[in-house]
């Protein structure tokens, strides 16, 4: 689980992350990003309900956190990441998500 300090959990946050950050897409994550004004980095996730029921939606958010844990050193201090579930990524093998999620962070490594 990650620590509280690392979840961006305020509406305001969100919205303030989607209307004035950057994103990158590939075919089973998009990622929104934003430069904060915190010492550290901080992570949010959202999975519509085109996903599935609760449980899949659940599921995935949980191994979402979890890649995002072990991977803590993919994540610049000082930056705001929202991870968005696109409709494929419900018949992704963990190993799957977790390569979409590294190769999104790479390239947002090269763009900045």
């Amino acid at each position: 689980m990650l620590k509280s300090c690392y979840r961006l959990k305020s509406p305001k946050d969100f919205r303030r992350t989607y209307q004035k950050g950057k994103f990158i897409t590939n075919p089973y994550l998009v990622v929104y990003f934003r430069k904060n004004r915190q010492s550290n980095y901080r992570i949010g996730f959202s999975v519509s309900k085109k996903i599935g029921k609760a449980v899949v939606r659940n599921r995935v958010k949980r191994r979402l956190r979890e890649i995002c844990r072990l991977n803590e050193s993919l994540f610049p201090n000082g930056w705001d990441f929202i991870f968005v579930a696109r409709v494929k990524i419900k018949d992704a093998s963990y190993q799957t998500m977790e390569k979409s999620l590294i190769n999104l962070m790479k390239r947002i490594r090269e763009k900045k």
